[in-house]
C-alpha cells in the first residue's frame, strides 16, 4: 500500500511524497518535484521524513509560488497563491485547489502588491511632534515607543484608573490571532475598559440567532442545486462574488435570480428580477410574503410541526400584514408581492442570501430575524441547496476562551463601550477615555457621527496609539504610531463566516521595514509591564493550537493543527444534521421566541419603522463600493483609479427638482455634517433615496467623509450600527 502526501514545499516546486505503508518515518522516500515555473519534473530521494523539515520557512525561499489566504473582512476568504521573485511578491493569484473559491479572486486582493509595497507604507515607529491631525512625526525606536506607552499608561492607571484606557480594534485583518489573541490577553490582564465590537454584523447576527440559535446556514457549495436565488440586501458581486458564481452555475440549470435592495447595483443588474424597496422596510416585506404563504397554503405543515415552534402563533400574527399594507410600507407594488411570495412558495430548492445592508437600520436585527423564518415555512432546510445564509461562522467556531483568556481579567465588571458610540465616549467629560490603542481599524473614517469622533481624537489630553500599515486618518491624530505587518508576513489561522473552511497562513515575506505583528507587539508590552503569566510566552503556533486542537464544536471534532498545516484548509463536518443540533432554547427553529420576550422584544417577527429623524427629504445609505473594503484601499492609487470617484445615486425625478444633472458635484448635508460627492442620476434608486458608495479618504481637502452624516444610535438588537437610517438633503454645488 502506498500513501501520497500532497504538500507545497516552500519554493517554486509542488511535490508529491510517495511512501510505502508501514515504513518508518525515517525511511528513504521517493519524491516527485513539479517545477511550476519551468514545467520540469524531477524525481529525487530524501533520507528523512519529518513534517517540520518538509514544511520549511516560506520566507527563506526567494522564488516560487506559495499558498496564502485573503485576509480581508470578506465572507469569501479566498485561497491564494503568491508568486515570489527575489524575495518579493510579484503576483497575487487565486488558488485553483480551494474547494469554494477555485482560483477566482477580486480586484481588491489581486492588486494587493500595490498595497503591501506602497511607498507610503509605514516602516518604523513614529512619535508626534506637531499638532494633532497636522501629520508631523519623528522616527523613534521600538524601545522608545513601548517605553512611552508604558509610562503614559502607568501614569493614567495611577491617576485616572485603568479603565481610562480603551482598546479599539476590529477585523481589518481577519486572522484570528491577529484580531483576538495576544491583544485580548494583554488587555484582559491590564484590566482596561472593554470595547463592544458591534460595528458590522451585531444586530443581524443577534436577530438570526433568535431564529436559528447561532451563525448556522446552508453550505454554500450546495447552493448550485437551488432553483430560486434571493439576494436580499447584499451587493454580492462586490462583497460575496463566489456566491454569485454559484448562483450563475445554478442559473445555467434553470434557476432564477431575484435581488431585493434599495439600490440597483452590480448585483441588481445581473438579476432576472430586481425588486427595489424603501430602506428599513425589509421586515415588512418578509411578513407580507408569510401572509401569502399561509393564506394560499404554500407552507410545509409537516416540517413546521417537526422542526419549529410557534408556527400557529405566526400564522395568526401575519394576518395583519396583508399585501396592500405591506406595499404602502415598502414601496413594492402589490402584484409584485404576490408574485414574489408565489415564486418562493412554489419553487424548490429556494435559497436566500441575507446581506449585511438591511441590518444597519434601527430595526435591522428584527428584519434579519424575520427573513430567517422564511425557509422554515416552506421546509427548505431539508432540501439540498435550500435554506439561507446570514453567516456560517458557527460551524468553524474555535476555542475563544483558550485564545483570549478572559480569566486573566480580575475586574469582571469593567465598563463596556460600544464601538459605534466612540464619538460620544471621546467627548464624555465624566470618567473620560484618556487613552486609546487602535489596531485593525480606522475609526476616524469608519465609525458613525464621524465629526464627533475626529473631534474626540483631536483632544490634546487623549494619548492615542495607532498600530497600522499606513498613516491613516486616525493615525494622523496619534501620539505614537507603530508600523504593522501585512498578513503575508504573519502566521495566523482564518475562519470564513460564509463557506465552511478554516485556513492557515504562514509567513511568505520578511516583515516590511521594522513592522511587527499584533501578537508580537502585545508580547513586548506584556514583558515591559512585567506580566509573568505563561500565556504571554506562547508562540503563534501555540495560539493556533489552543484555538483549534481542543474545541467544543461538534463540527470540528477532527480538527487539529497538523491537518491544517498539511492540507492548508479543513472543512467543518457537515455530516451532522443541523436541525438536530440547533442551539436554540427549544432545540428547534423558533418562529416564536420566549427568549426575545424575556429580552424585552416581540416574540414574533414584527415590523417597526425606523426612527423618524425629521423632515429632510432623503433616506441616506452609505453603501460599500467595488474596489475598497471599508477604508482599506481608499488611500492606494491603484484602487482609487479603479473606482474613479465617489458617487451619490439619486433618482431622476429628485435630480430634476434640484436642477442636478449626472456628473454634477452635490453637497449632501444634515445637522451632523456635510460632504461633497458626484451625482449619479438615474432609476437605480427609488425617489427619496440617496445611496453613496465607499469610504473615501479625504483626498486633497475634498469633503468625502460620508460617515459624518450617519447616526450613532444603536439598532434594536446586539448594539449594532444604524448607518443606513439617517436622513439628508442634497443640493448642487
Amino acid at each position: 500500500m502506498v500513501l501520497y502526501y500532497y504538500v507545497y514545499i516552500m519554493t517554486e516546486y509542488f511535490f508529491i511524497i510517495k511512501r510505502d505503508f508501514g515504513m518508518s518515518a525515517k525511511s528513504t522516500l521517493s519524491t516527485v518535484f513539479f517545477n511550476k515555473a519551468y514545467y520540469k519534473i524531477t524525481t529525487v530521494k530524501i533520507d528523512y521524513y519529518d513534517e517540520r523539515i518538509i514544511i520549511m520557512s516560506y520566507i527563506k525561499e526567494k522564488n516560487g509560488v506559495f499558498p496564502a489566504v485573503c485576509p480581508l473582512d470578506c465572507p469569501d476568504q479566498c485561497g491564494l497563491l503568491l508568486h515570489k521573485m527575489d524575495g518579493k511578491i510579484i503576483k497575487v493569484a487565486g488558488d485553483p485547489d480551494h474547494p469554494v473559491t477555485q482560483g477566482n479572486i477580486c480586484n481588491k486582493v489581486r492588486h494587493m502588491t500595490d498595497r503591501i509595497y506602497d511607498p507610503k507604507r509605514l516602516q518604523y515607529p513614529l512619535k508626534r511632534i506637531g499638532r494633532k491631525g497636522e501629520g508631523k512625526f519623528q522616527r523613534i525606536s521600538w524601545a522608545e515607543a513601548i517605553e512611552t506607552i508604558k509610562d503614559r499608561w502607568m501614569h493614567l492607571i495611577d491617576n485616572e484608573g485603568v479603565e481610562s484606557i480603551l482598546p479599539y480594534g476590529f477585523y481589518g485583518n481577519m486572522g484570528r490571532i491577529s484580531a483576538e489573541g495576544m491583544d485580548r490577553r494583554f488587555f484582559n490582564r491590564l484590566g482596561v475598559s472593554i470595547q463592544d465590537q458591534t460595528i458590522c454584523s451585531a444586530a443581524g447576527s443577534k436577530g438570526y440567532s433568535y431564529t436559528m440559535g447561532g451563525s448556522f446556514g446552508t453550505d454554500p457549495e450546495e447552493t448550485v442545486h437551488a432553483k430560486l436565488f434571493v439576494f436580499w440586501g447584499v451587493n454580492a458581486v462586490s462583497t460575496n462574488m463566489h456566491q454569485v458564481a454559484l448562483a450563475q452555475k445554478a442559473r445555467k440549470n434553470g434557476a432564477k435570480i431575484i435581488v431585493i435592495d434599495v439600490h440597483k447595483n452590480q448585483t441588481g443588474r445581473l438579476a432576472d428580477w430586481f425588486i427595489p424597496i424603501l430602506p428599513g422596510t425589509d421586515g415588512a416585506l418578509a411578513l407580507g410574503i408569510m401572509h401569502i404563504l399561509f393564506a394560499e397554503k404554500m407552507t410545509d405543515y409537516n416540517f413546521l410541526q417537526k422542526y419549529t415552534v410557534g408556527h400557529e402563533q405566526l400564522r395568526e400574527h401575519v394576518v395583519h400584514y396583508d399585501p396592500l399594507t405591506v406595499s404602502e410600507i415598502t414601496g413594492v407594488p402589490i402584484e409584485d408581492i404576490y408574485k414574489l411570495a408565489r415564486m418562493y412558495g412554489e419553487i424548490s430548492p429556494s435559497f436566500i442570501r441575507i446581506g449585511n445592508g438591511l441590518q444597519h437600520h434601527d430595526n435591522g436585527g428584527m428584519a434579519v430575524r424575520t427573513i430567517a423564518c422564511l425557509p422554515a415555512l416552506t421546509g427548505q432546510w431539508i432540501v439540498k441547496g435550500g435554506g439561507a445564509i446570514k453567516g456560517n461562522g458557527g460551524f468553524l467556531s474555535h476555542n475563544v476562551r483558550a485564545l483570549q483568556r478572559p480569566s486573566l481579567r480580575k475586574n469582571k465588571n469593567a465598563r463596556v463601550i460600544n464601538m459605534n458610540l466612540i464619538g460620544q465616549a471621546l467627548l464624555e467629560t465624566k470618567e473620560p477615555v484618556r487613552s486609546m490603542y487602535v489596531y485593525n481599524s480606522n475609526p476616524a473614517v469608519v465609525t458613525p457621527e464621524g465629526n464627533k469622533v475626529r473631534q474626540g481624537l483631536a483632544r490634546e489630553d487623549l494619548f492615542l496609539v495607532v498600530h497600522d500599515l499606513f498613516l491613516t486618518e486616525t493615525a494622523m491624530f496619534a501620539d505614537i504610531v507603530l508600523p504593522a505587518t501585512s498578513s503575508f508576513e504573519n502566521t495566523d489561522f482564518y475562519t470564513s463566516y460564509w463557506h465552511h473552511y478554516m485556513q492557515i497562513q504562514q509567513p511568505v515575506i520578511e516583515p516590511y521595514g521594522e513592522s511587527k505583528s499584533n501578537p508580537d507587539v502585545f508580547r513586548m508590552l506584556a514583558k515591559t509591564f512585567g506580566f509573568e503569566e505563561e500565556a504571554f510566552e506562547h508562540t503563534d503556533e501555540q495560539l493556533i493550537r489552543q484555538s483549534i486542537d481542543d474545541v467544543d464544536n461538534p463540527y470540528l471534532n477532527d480538527a487539529n493543527y497538523e491537518i491544517l498545516v498539511k492540507d492548508k484548509f479543513l472543512k467543518a463536518d457537515r455530516s451532522i444534521n443541523l436541525l438536530d443540533n440547533l442551539p436554540t432554547p427549544s432545540g428547534k427553529i423558533e418562529l416564536y421566541s420566549k427568549q426575545m420576550e424575556r429580552d424585552g422584544l416581540p416574540g414574533l417577527p414584527t415590523y417597526t419603522p425606523i426612527v423618524n429623524e425629521g423632515d429632510l427629504p432623503f433616506l441616506f445609505i452609505p453603501a460599500p463600493n467595488h474596489n475598497f473594503l471599508n477604508s482599506t484601499f481608499s488611500n492606494n492609487e491603484k484602487h482609487i483609479s479603479l473606482e474613479k470617484f465617489p458617487r451619490l445615486h439619486i433618482n431622476s425625478a429628485d435630480a430634476k427638482k434640484r436642477s442636478i444633472e449626472d456628473g454634477d458635484t452635490v453637497r449632501v448635508w444634515n445637522e451632523r455634517g456635510e460632504c461633497e460627492l458626484i451625482a449619479a442620476v438615474g432609476e437605480n434608486v427609488l425617489p427619496g433615496v440617496a445611496v453613496s458608495q465607499g469610504l473615501w479618504a479625504d483626498l486633497s481637502g475634498k469633503k468625502y467623509f460620508v460617515n459624518s452624516l450617519v447616526p450613532d444610535r444603536v439598532a434594536d438588537m446586539g448594539g449594532g450600527a444604524t448607518f443606513f437610517s439617517g436622513r439628508v438633503d442634497i443640493e448642487k454645488v
